[in-house]
């Protein structure tokens, strides 16, 4: 067994994964860094990380909504190091939808919910060999709907029941948990940006926005915790006050 603990961070390439692989790596971490399609942002982290300690980590390409895919993200990530000590469900699938559509609905479902449950269920057993831990990113709009976003608000709050069940079946040996940010990063992309950043920060006690950084202190503490499981975390400056 490594004397580097593993770690499988999914939508890593970019933005709060990254900033989640970069902490996790710089704690000793041996790092798989997940995407689907950001393969030059994820190729330039990789590259980054070894870097500063080689051949500590790697990228590893799947479409999270495919099951063959997962399957075989699942293999890879056993076979590159032979262990697995961390599961950090990350990657998530965000935009507004109107009525029902089919597509939007395994879309987001598939990514955010089926794969998150699939990966945890499939490395279960190798994460028992380590005393390992799953953390999912969840969302405060797992409590409270955002508008507009009924389905991607009810995939997240599937991630706080996963995590809430999963913490009694996968125990004694496995710990899992939650962290549910509320605003850090603002879309990139305008058409997701429903309420505007101003009001954003007027109902958030704190006034301001949150930091990657904030959700890295997060995901460390219950990474590194011995007796905590079952337990979401919210870091959202204290909006959930106001939802």
């Amino acid at each position: 067994m490594l004397n580097n603990k593993v770690a499988l961070i999914t939508g890593s390439a970019r933005r709060i994964g990254a900033s989640i692989a970069k902490m996790l790596h710089a704690n000793g971490y041996n790092t798989l860094i997940h995407y689907n399609e950001s393969e030059s942002e994820a190729k330039q982290l990789v590259d980054h990380l070894n870097s500063i300690r080689a051949d500590s980590a790697v990228s590893i390409q799947a479409n999270l909504s495919e099951l063959t895919e997962l399957s075989t993200l699942c293999e890879k990530t056993i076979n590159q190091w032979g262990q697995i000590d961390l599961l950090v469900n990350n990657a998530s699938c965000f935009y507004p939808t109107a009525g029902f559509k089919s597509d939007d609905w395994d879309s987001i479902m598939n990514t955010n919910l089926r794969a998150p449950y699939y990966l945890s269920q499939n490395l279960s057993g190798a994460l028992k060999l380590t005393s390992g831990s799953i953390i999912n990113l969840v969302d405060i709009y797992a409590e409270r709907p955002l508008k507009d976003h009924s389905i991607y608000s009810m995939s997240k709050a599937g991630i706080a029941m996963m995590t809430q069940t999963l913490a009694r079946e996968l125990a004694p040996d496995i710990r899992v948990n939650g962290v549910s940010p509320g605003a850090i990063l603002w879309p990139e992309k305008e058409n997701e940006q429903t309420t505007s950043k101003e009001g954003i920060i007027s109902q958030t006690p704190l006034a301001r926005c949150g930091t990657p950084e904030d959700i890295c202190d997060a995901v460390n503490y219950l990474a590194s915790s011995t007796f905590v499981t079952g337990q979401i975390i919210k870091v959202d400056g204290g909006r959930s006050l106001y939802l």
